[in-house]
C-alpha cells in the first residue's frame, strides 16, 4: 500500500473509530493508553484527552483484572494471537460500575505488535434485564414448587396407596436423564413433568383408584384417560417445557402399544420415554390394592425383556445401568 494510501486508510479508520458507540483503546505494550475515542466521554464522564498516557488498567473492577491482564499480555507477546473476548466491569467518574463486553486484537505493522486495542460494547442493561429475568425465574420455580407440593398432597390424600410415588418416579427419571447425560434445561423439564405426570388422576373417581378386585373393561379406560385429563390441565400453562405433552405421552410405548394415541418410536418425546420408564419401574416394585410388591429382579427383568419393545433401548439400557452397575434404591 503506498503512503497515500496509507494515510487514507487511516484517516477513514479514525472517522469511523471517532463516531462509534463503543469504547475503543489503543495501548502500548507498555500498557499504557496510546488513544481512546470520545466515546468514552458520554459512557464513563471521562475525557478522551485524560485518558491518554494513564495505564489502561485503571478503569477496570479489581475482580476483572486478571482477565484483561492476561488476556493483553497474550496479545502483547504473539503476533499470532487470536482475537479474545470476554466480559468486565469498568467504573464511571461518577464511581459507579458498567458492564462491558470486550474485545482484543493486535495492530500489526511490518510483522511487529504496534498497539493492542480494546473494543469495550456496554452491555450494562441487557446484564440487569437478564439478572432480572433469573429473579422471576427464580421466584416462579418457587412457586411450582409449592404447587407440586400441593399437588402431590392432594394425590397422596386421594389416593393413600400411591404415596410417594411422584417422588420415586421424579429421583428416578432425573438419575436416568442425568446417566444419559441430557442438558440440565431437559433435566428441570422432566424434574417438573415427572411430578405432575398423574395429575389427571385427580378426575378419576376414588372408589376405582383404590378398588382390590379387578377392574372392569369401563373401569379401566377410565383409568386409562388420565393422561389424557392430565393434559388438558396442563396444556395452557405457560412452560419452557412442553409439559402437557409429556405427561400425555407418558403411558405411550415404542411399538405402539401404548395409550392413549398409541404412539411409536420418535413420535414419542424423549422426557416421555424417561418418564414411562421411571413410572414403571416406580409402580411394579410398589405396593397395590390388587398385588403386593414386586421385586427389584422382577421389574427390572421387566425393563429388560421389553427393551427396544415397550421401552426405548437407551432409557432401559440407563435404568439398568443406575440399578446393576450403580446401586440405585428407589427413595423410600
Amino acid at each position: 500500500m503506498t503512503g497515500k494510501k496509507l494515510h487514507n486508510a487511516e484517516q477513514l479508520f479514525l472517522a469511523l473509530v471517532e463516531h462509534t458507540s463503543e469504547i475503543i483503546v489503543t495501548m502500548n505494550r507498555e500498557g499504557i493508553i496510546t488513544y481512546i475515542n470520545p466515546a468514552v466521554e458520554k459512557i464513563l464522564g471521562f475525557r478522551d484527552k485524560e485518558m491518554i498516557g494513564t495505564k489502561g488498567f485503571e478503569l477496570v473492577h479489581p475482580d476483572d483484572i486478571k482477565f484483561l491482564t492476561d488476556s493483553f499480555n497474550v496479545l502483547a507477546m504473539d503476533t499470532n494471537a487470536p482475537v479474545i473476548r470476554g466480559e468486565m466491569r469498568l467504573h464511571h467518574k461518577s464511581g459507579s460500575w458498567s458492564t462491558f463486553e470486550a474485545v482484543g486484537s493486535t495492530l500489526i505493522r511490518d510483522n511487529v505488535i504496534e498497539s493492542i486495542i480494546f473494543n469495550y460494547r456496554d452491555i450494562t442493561e441487557r446484564k440487569q434485564a437478564e439478572a432480572k429475568q433469573q429473579q422471576t425465574l427464580d421466584s416462579l420455580k418457587k412457586e411450582v414448587g409449592v404447587a407440586i407440593q400441593v399437588l402431590v398432597s392432594a394425590l397422596d390424600a386421594r389416593v393413600p396407596y400411591m404415596a410417594g410415588h411422584q417422588s420415586q418416579v421424579n429421583n428416578l427419571a432425573c438419575a436416568i436423564a442425568t446417566e444419559m447425560r441430557l442438558t440440565p434445561e431437559k433435566i428441570e423439564g422432566i424434574h417438573l413433568a415427572s411430578f405432575f405426570h398423574d395429575i389427571g388422576a385427580l378426575s378419576i373417581p376414588a372408589e376405582i383408584l383404590s378398588k382390590t378386585a379387578k377392574l372392569t373393561d369401563s373401569e379401566y379406560d377410565l383409568v386409562k384417560k388420565h393422561s389424557q385429563s392430565g393434559y388438558e390441565m396442563l396444556k395452557k400453562v405457560a412452560s419452557p417445557w412442553p409439559l402437557a405433552e409429556i405427561v400425555y405421552q407418558h403411558h405411550e410405548r415404542m411399538n405402539g402399544a401404548g395409550y392413549p394415541r398409541h404412539l411409536k418410536g420418535d413420535e414419542i418425546l424423549l422426557e416421555a420415554r424417561i418418564l414411562a420408564v421411571a413410572d414403571v419401574v416406580a409402580a411394579m416394585s410398589s405396593q397395590r390394592p390388587y398385588r403386593v410388591a414386586l421385586s427389584m429382579e422382577v421389574v427390572l427383568e421387566e425393563i429388560k425383556k421389553n427393551k427396544g419393545i415397550l421401552y426405548d433401548s437407551a432409557v432401559a439400557d440407563a435404568c439398568l445401568k443406575l440399578f446393576l452397575g450403580k446401586d440405585y434404591q428407589l427413595s423410600k
